[in-house]
């Protein structure tokens, strides 16, 4: 058996059950593939894409449900020895890429400065999209995982002070037609990194230019930060990633201030509309204004 095939094999035997069965649980609970659809991985060079990428590979060898894919590589600037990498280990792996090059690197770097993580992804998601297009697919699949789901919703409470998570599958407001997947959604990053080291394999990183001169971002540092958050909380309680990631799934919209929904803002206060006209009306809110503070 040659080395491709045994990294194969270990996703489906090995880590069965924390790799392969979530990742195909993933895809069946948010029915994130069709019949008929045209998927473009989007793959960065990192493990989370590559592992991604291979799945997807057993998913359309086994499925009863027809579909085809295709493997695309945006190159934003990469230094040229990330760029062999990422080509090294997609022939390793036998994933057929697709190569297009982009300016993301240097234009985000120039648009925001010390701090171009935000725009730099947001170009690099619209020039995936125009590339999944160009090659007639209708959705991409990107390589978040589960920890990355639980890290977005305490770094959107801690420090966007809202209550925002990261959807499985969603559909894209600027590309009509295409929808972004996410397979990876119930799979921990430690079994991707045990994968990872199980297999002797070494991907790359973000390898932007702005990361490799070590410079700082607050959007890294800030998910850095809630990683160790999360480990030291674990430390307590061992389950609290999985209470973080259910969290997400048991919203009571009743116990909430205001929430918004489709572009519209709700508050708790519109179910009592009709009580306070009525305080209203026989003065109690006029004399409660008018109470000494000290009351």
């Amino acid at each position: 058996m040659d080395r491709c095939k045994e990294i194969e094999r270990s996703i489906i035997t090995t880590y069965r059950k924390k790799i392969w069965g979530r990742f195909v649980r993933g895809i069946k609970e948010y029915r994130m593939v069709g019949e008929g659809d045209s998927i473009a991985v989007c793959i960065s060079g990192g493990k989370d894409s590559m592992l991604l990428a291979k799945c997807m590979q057993e998913l359309v060898r086994h499925s009863l449900v027809k579909f085809t894919l295709k493997f695309i590589v945006m190159d934003p600037g990469y230094a040229p020895a990330n760029l062999e990498r990422i080509c090294y280990n997609a022939q390793l792996l036998g994933i057929p890429i697709d190569i297009f090059k982009s300016d993301v690197f240097e234009v985000s770097e120039k648009l925001r400065g010390d701090k171009p993580c935000y725009m730099c992804a947001r170009m690099r998601r619209g020039f995936l999209y125009e590339r999944a297009k160009e090659l007639g697919c209708n959705k991409i699949a990107l390589g978040h995982h589960f920890d990355d789901a639980i890290e977005t919703l305490l770094i959107n409470m801690i420090y966007g002070a809202q209550m925002g998570g990261m959807l499985p599958r969603l559909k894209s407001t600027s590309h009509e037609g295409m929808e972004l997947i996410r397979p990876l959604y119930y799979v921990k990053e430690q079994d991707i990194i045990n994968w990872s080291k199980h297999n002797g394999l070494e991907f790359i990183r973000c390898a932007c230019s702005f990361t490799e001169r070590g410079a700082g971002d607050e959007n890294l540092s800030k998910r850095k930060e809630v990683k160790k958050i999360i480990e030291e909380l674990r430390k307590g309680y061992a389950n609290v990633d999985i209470n973080l990631f259910r969290s997400a799934y048991n919203v009571h919209v009743d116990t909430l201030i205001a929430w918004d929904s489709k572009g519209e803002t709700h508050s708790f206060m519109d179910r009592f509309a009709s009580d306070t006209d009525a305080i209203s009306s026989d003065g109690a809110c006029d004399r409660l204004d008018n109470a000494p503070d000290n009351a």
